[in-house]
C-alpha cells in the first residue's frame, strides 16, 4: 500500500480553539498551502494560496482505499480537505500519528515529540509566528493600512519561510511515524480511531433555543456584576486578573491569585471587609464553569445545529477518551424534578419566575448544561451506563473470588463488601454499613489509605476521621486477593524493566521491556506503554511522561497500586471500546462519558433500543470469561443523568 504523508497550512477567521469543525464551518475558511510526499519521495509543497491547485491524481489519491493517509493530528488534514473538496473523507483511510505516539505514552504536540525521540528532523520553532501571521485575523492599524489578514503578497519573505516551514513539517512527521513503526498500533485499535472519527463527524445536536437564552441571561447579569465591582473597587477593569489582585492584596487581603479555590477560601475569613466580599463573590459568580460551558456550546455549534469533536481519541495512558470543548466529561449531575418545566421557562425567558421557584439560579442553570445536548426529531436518546465496571474488573483481575460471585448474582457490591468488612449478616446491612462500604470500594482499590477515603468524600459522608484507619484495615482483610495484585503487578513491573524478559502476570496481562518502552500486554491485544522506565536510586519505578496535574512531560513515579489503577481503567475501557465497535453497527453514538454511552434511536421503539443497546454492553467479552458485566441504563429527549 502506498502512503501519503500529508500537512497543510490553513487560514480561517474562526479560532481553532472551537475545533476543527467550527474552524472549516466559515465561507473565510481556506487552504493555503498544502505539503505531501509519496512514500519516501521528496517533499513537494503546493501553493494554493498563490493559485495552485491540487492536481487530479492527488485528489483521487485522498480518496482512493489503496493509499494510507497520514498525518500528525490526521482529523485536521482530513476534516479541512473535506471541506475544501466538498466531501467527506473516509476516516478508515488515514492514519493519525499523534493518535499512535498517544498509544505509547509520547506528548501530544509534533515539536515535543520529535524531541524527546532525538530525532534528526526537528520542528521548526519559527513556525507559531508565521501562524500567526497568515492563518490568523490581524488586527487593523495604520502601520498596516488596517487591513484584518495577512496576504503572502504582504510580506513574501516570510511566505517562503512558511513554505519551508510547511515541508519541515512533512519531514518530522515522516520521521516520527518511521520510528512508531516499530511499536506498531494493533488493528483493533486503528478501527476504533475510525469509528471515533466518524462519531465526531456526525456530531450531537445543541438545543440553540435554551443556549442562546442563558448565555443571554448571563451577559446581563455579568454587566451588572462588573458594574457593581467597578463601583466599588474603581478600577476600570474589575475582570483584569492583575488589576483585581493588586486591588484585593491593598484591602487587606494578602493571596497569591485569583483562582476559584483561592477566592473560595478567602470568603471564609469572617473579618472580610464587605466591599472586599461583594467584589470576591461578584467575581466568582461572573467565573462560574458552567457560564463557560454555555458560552462555547453556542460558539462551537455549527451551522447544523450539531457540535462536533467533543471526544478525543486516548486522551489517557490507559485509552480512555478526554473531553474538549465543554468537557462532557465534567457536567453538574440532574436532581431536580421538573426538568421539562424549567427548560421551557428558560427558553421563554422566564427568568423572575426561576429565581422566584428556586433558592439558587445558578445551580438551576448548571444542571441544565446536560440537556442542551439534543437527539434530532422524532429520536430520544438511549443511556447506558456500566454498572461498577471498576470494581468488577478489579475483583476478576484478583480472582477476589466472593467479589465475583456477588456480581455473577447481580447482587449489591457495596452492601456484601460491608458484610465482608464487618462480620455482619448481608441482610443486616444498614444504609450507614452500605455508606462505608461503598466509599471503602470506590476509594481503596489501587493501594489508597486514609487520605483516598478522604478524597473520595467519606467525611462528607459522615464517617468520623479517626474511624478511616480502621476502614482501611477491614477493607483489606476483607480483600486479600486484590492486595496481592499490587504486589504481583510491581514485582512484574520490576523484573521487565530489570531483565528486559517477558513477564507473565495472569488473565491475559503480562510485561515487556526493551529500554525504551516498558509495555503492559492487556488480553484484547492492545498494550499500555512508559517511555524509558527505570529504578531510580530510591528504588522507586520511574517513567517519562506527561506529569500529574501538569502539561508538561517530565519524570513520573508509579507503584504497584497505581499499575493497577492504569490496568483496570484499561480493562474497562476496552469493554467499553468493543462494546462501542458493537453498538455502531445499528445506531448513532453522538458521545460516550467515562463507561457511559449516548446513543440516537427511534422515539417510538427507544425502550426496545435501550434494551439491545443494555444487551450489548452487557455480553461477555472473549478475551475475559467469567467477566460479568452489566449496566443502568434510560431514555430521555434530551441528555440528563438519571
Amino acid at each position: 500500500m502506498r502512503t501519503l504523508s500529508i500537512d497543510i497550512e490553513t487560514y480561517s477567521d474562526v479560532d481553532i480553539k472551537l475545533g476543527v469543525y467550527r474552524y472549516t464551518d466559515t465561507p473565510n475558511f481556506e487552504i493555503l498551502l498544502f505539503a505531501y510526499a509519496f512514500d519516501e519521495e521528496p517533499v513537494r509543497v503546493i501553493d494554493l494560496a498563490c493559485g495552485e491547485d491540487l492536481d487530479e491524481s492527488l485528489i483521487k489519491a485522498l480518496s482512493d482505499a489503496k493509499v494510507l493517509k497520514k498525518a500528525y493530528n490526521a482529523q485536521f488534514e482530513r476534516v479541512c480537505l473535506g471541506k475544501h473538496l466538498g466531501v467527506t473523507l473516509e476516516p478508515g483511510q488515514w492514519k493519525c500519528t499523534m493518535a499512535h505516539a498517544a498509544y505509547l505514552g509520547l506528548p501530544g504536540k509534533l515539536g515535543e515529540v520529535a524531541k524527546v525521540l532525538n530525532l534528526d528532523e526537528q520542528k521548526d520553532t519559527a513556525g507559531k509566528m508565521l501562524i500567526n501571521y497568515f492563518s490568523k485575523p490581524c488586527k487593523p492599524t495604520r502601520s498596516n493600512q488596517e487591513r484584518t489578514r495577512n496576504y503572502p503578497y504582504h510580506d513574501m519573505e516570510k511566505w517562503e519561510l512558511f513554505k519551508k516551514y510547511n515541508a519541515q513539517d512533512v519531514e518530522t512527521e515522516r520521521a516520527i511515524s518511521h520510528f512508531l513503526e516499530n511499536y506498531e498500533i494493533p488493528v483493533v485499535e486503528r478501527g476504533l480511531y475510525a469509528l471515533d472519527q466518524r462519531m465526531a463527524d456526525y456530531g450531537v445536536g445543541i438545543d440553540l433555543e435554551l443556549v442562546k437564552s442563558i448565555v443571554g441571561f448571563y451577559d446581563s447579569h455579568a454587566d451588572v456584576f462588573i458594574e457593581q465591582s467597578r463601583k466599588l473597587t474603581g478600577l476600570q477593569n474589575p475582570n483584569s486578573q492583575a488589576q483585581l489582585l493588586d486591588w484585593l492584596n491593598n484591602n487587606g487581603l494578602e493571596i497569591a491569585d485569583i483562582r476559584k479555590a483561592t477566592l473560595e477560601a478567602a470568603l471564609e475569613n469572617e473579618s472580610l471587609k464587605p466591599a472586599v466580599r461583594t467584589v470576591i463573590e461578584n467575581r466568582l459568580e461572573t467565573g462560574k464553569a458552567s457560564v463557560k460551558k454555555y458560552q462555547m456550546m453556542l460558539d462551537a455549534t455549527c451551522s447544523d445545529e450539531r457540535m462536533h469533536g467533543v471526544m478525543f481519541y486516548y486522551g489517557a495512558r490507559t485509552g480512555r477518551w478526554a473531553g474538549r470543548l465543554v468537557q462532557v466529561q465534567n457536567l453538574t449531575k440532574n436532581y431536580m424534578d421538573e426538568l421539562d418545566s424549567t427548560r421551557t421557562l428558560v427558553k421563554q425567558g422566564e427568568f423572575d419566575t426561576l429565581e422566584y421557584i428556586y433558592d439558587s439560579m445558578s445551580d438551576v442553570l448548571k444542571q441544565l448544561v446536560r440537556t442542551a445536548f439534543v437527539p434530532p426529531k422524532g429520536y430520544k436518546y438511549a443511556i447506558a451506563d456500566y454498572s461498577a465496571i471498576e470494581a468488577r474488573v478489579i475483583a476478576w483481575l484478583a480472582d477476589e473470588k466472593w467479589a465475583m460471585e456477588v456480581f455473577a448474582k447481580d447482587g449489591d457490591i457495596y452492601k456484601q463488601t460491608a458484610s465482608q468488612m464487618f462480620h455482619i449478616p448481608y441482610e443486616q446491612i444498614d444504609k450507614s454499613l452500605r455508606q462505608k462500604g461503598k466509599v471503602s470500594v470506590l476509594a481503596l482499590g489501587y493501594e489508597g489509605g486514609a487520605g483516598a477515603l478522604k478524597a473520595m468524600g467519606a467525611l462528607k459522608m459522615g464517617i468520623p476521621e479517626d474511624e478511616l484507619p480502621v476502614l482501611v484495615k477491614k477493607w483489606r482483610k476483607a480483600n486479600p486477593h486484590i492486595v496481592k495484585l499490587w504486589k504481583d503487578v510491581e514485582d512484574a513491573a520490576r523484573l521487565a524493566i530489570r531483565t528486559k524478559k517477558h513477564v507473565e502476570l495472569h488473565h491475559g496481562v503480562s510485561f515487556d521491556c526493551d529500554g525504551m518502552f516498558l509495555r503492559i500486554n492487556l488480553p484484547i491485544g492492545r498494550s499500555m506503554s512508559y517511555f524509558k522506565p527505570r529504578i531510580n536510586d530510591e528504588g522507586k519505578i520511574e517513567f517519562s511522561g506527561k506529569e500529574t496535574n501538569k502539561n508538561v512531560f517530565g519524570t513520573n513515579t508509579t507503584f504497584g497500586g497505581k499499575l493497577v489503577e492504569n490496568i483496570v481503567q484499561a480493562l474497562a475501557r476496552d469493554c467499553l471500546a468493543e462494546a462501542l465497535t458493537m453498538i455502531d453497527c445499528f445506531y448513532k453514538i453522538v458521545f460516550h462519558v467515562h463507561d457511559e454511552v449516548i446513543v440516537e434511536v427511534e422515539k417510538d421503539k427507544a425502550e426496545e433500543h435501550l434494551k439491545t443497546v443494555q444487551r450489548l454492553m452487557g455480553e461477555e467479552r472473549s478475551w475475559a470469561p467469567g467477566l460479568y458485566l452489566s449496566s443502568a441504563g434510560y431514555t430521555a429527549d434530551y441528555y440528563l443523568k438519571d
